[in-house]
């Protein structure tokens, strides 16, 4: 073993190799194991010793990967059998990264552990969109929700006339499988059909799309559009000034 048991949980970023910290990089450089989510990029992964070993525990539709249980047993395991650990998650590892369940288990496996932030999806995607999140006096509130229940089937329970009345922007991670019902419950319990929205697939990686709209339409847009996973919506006043111009020309040309 080359150190003591120690788990660093690493925000990789969006996608991008170069929106990632110092921090980050130097974890990676001085890791045994690095235990990563999928869409990492290789850029980053090359940045860990020649010697490191390097586990893909990405989970994604459709093909068998690891559960979150054999997940939190290698953190502990690697730890105490080869030192230094980074557990490597796509943008930033406490939001929506199941941080807290890995933390819990390796608390309860005595290893002591550090968190390392990273960028978001949500600022990638407002930065690709030209946009503020916040503007006085337009939106004073950030509310990030996630857009499909914990098991990813189904859409999340939340508080629907709360978001549809909140002066605020909204942005919500993995929503594609329940945009209509995103769209239309904010829509019913009062929210602006044509308040102005964004998806952004695949925000951070070359393979970024943006498709422009309004909450009344964009879910159409997106199917006409053949958008897919991972995604974010962005919904709110200060969505009005994203370069749509520039998000019709990019999808013009990725449907060609």
């Amino acid at each position: 073993m080359n150190g003591r048991p120690f788990v660093s949980f690493v925000g990789a970023g969006p996608g991008d190799p170069e929106l990632v910290t110092l921090k980050a990089l130097r974890r990676l450089r001085e890791a045994d194991v690095v235990i990563h989510d999928r869409l990492i990029p290789a850029a980053l992964l090359a940045e860990a010793p020649a010697d490191a070993e390097i586990i893909d525990a990405g989970k994604a539709p459709g093909r068998h990967c690891m559960g979150q249980a054999q997940i939190n047993w290698l953190l502990v395991d690697r730890a105490r059998r080869r030192g230094r650990v980074v557990r490597l998650k796509g943008g930033d590892p406490a939001i929506f990264g199941r941080l807290a369940e890995e933390i819990d288990a390796v608390r309860a496996g005595g290893v002591d552990f550090e968190v390392v932030p990273g960028v978001t999806a949500a600022t990638a995607a407002a930065a690709r969109g030209g946009i503020s999140l916040t503007a006085r006096g337009h939106a004073s509130m950030l509310v990030l929700a996630t857009g499909s229940d914990h098991a990813g089937r189904g859409v999340a329970a939340l508080d629907w006339e709360l978001l549809a009345r909140a002066e605020a922007t909204l942005v919500f991670y993995m929503p594609m499988q329940g945009l209509d019902s995103i769209t239309t419950a904010l829509t019913a319990m009062g929210r602006d059909h044509r308040e102005p929205a964004l998806v952004v697939e695949r925000a951070g990686t070359p393979d970024e799309r943006v498709v422009a709209g309004r909450l009344g339409d964009i879910a159409a847009r997106c199917r006409e559009a053949c958008v897919g996973a991972p995604a974010l919506l962005l919904v709110g006043p200060t969505v009005d000034a994203a370069s749509v111009p520039l998000a019709v020309r990019h999808l013009t040309a990725a449907q060609a």
